[in-house]
């Protein structure tokens, strides 16, 4: 019964000392740190890249304006330039002289910015010649054109030479009427818009009618349009 008893005491005694035990534990295990921003900072999301914070996207920046466009009156690269306009022919040759009158229309094919092929009719007629006949002149011709290409200013110089023929009224006896024509000369171009532009010509002339040669003169002004 004694033996009973002291078991019983012990126990109690050792139910007693375990919540003691254990608020000791809890008093000697270290608090946990709280979470700090550098901790998180420190971290390195890379590995686990669902925990990272998303982050804010950049703000649009405005379109750059665009630069603004030059003004040029060159022909901007158009294939065909379409020329008419008043001719004013001076015509000298042993039977007669004469002062035409006439339009000329001139078709330009630009190959390139420098160089066209180009081709032209000038119909003219003048006063009367020899007991009179009234006189009309027809001059075809074909070959190069050269320009100063595309520019920013309003002003084109350009060249050209051209070989055909002529055809010459009245007609002198035991001659004929037709000739190889030589047509050398130049001119400038003003610029009113890229389509249109104003010209300005000159050219020597050199016929070979009445068994002689003939060196002449001709100036014309027009309208060019650019296609």
């Amino acid at each position: 019964m004694k033996r009973l008893a002291l078991a019983a005491l012990l126990a109690l005694g050792t139910c007693a000392s375990l919540p003691a035990q254990q608020s000791s534990f809890l008093l000697l295990t270290p608090a946990a740190e709280p979470t700090t921003s550098s901790t998180v900072s420190s971290f390195n999301f890379s590995l686990v890249p669902e925990l990272a914070t998303p982050r804010a996207p950049a703000a649009a920046l405005p379109n750059a304006p665009a630069p603004p466009q030059s003004s040029s009156y060159s022909e901007e690269g158009y294939r065909f330039d379409l020329a008419v306009g008043y001719e004013f022919i001076h015509f000298e040759s042993a039977p007669f002289s004469a002062n035409l009158s006439g339009l000329h229309t001139d078709l330009t094919y630009n190959v390139n910015n420098w160089f066209g092929l180009e081709g032209n009719v000038i119909s003219a007629w003048g006063g009367d010649v020899l007991g009179g006949e009234r006189s009309k002149y027809v001059l075809y011709a074909g070959g190069g054109h050269i320009s100063a290409g595309p520019s920013r200013h309003r002003w084109t110089p350009w060249a050209h030479i051209l070989f055909g023929g002529v055809h010459l009224n009245p007609q002198v006896a035991r001659e004929g009427k037709n000739s190889f024509a030589l047509q050398a000369g130049g001119g400038a171009d003003w610029a009113y818009t890229s389509r249109v532009s104003f010209r300005a010509e000159a050219d020597y002339i050199h016929t070979q009618l009445y068994s002689s040669s003939q060196n002449n003169y001709q100036f014309g002004a027009g309208v060019v349009l650019h296609f």
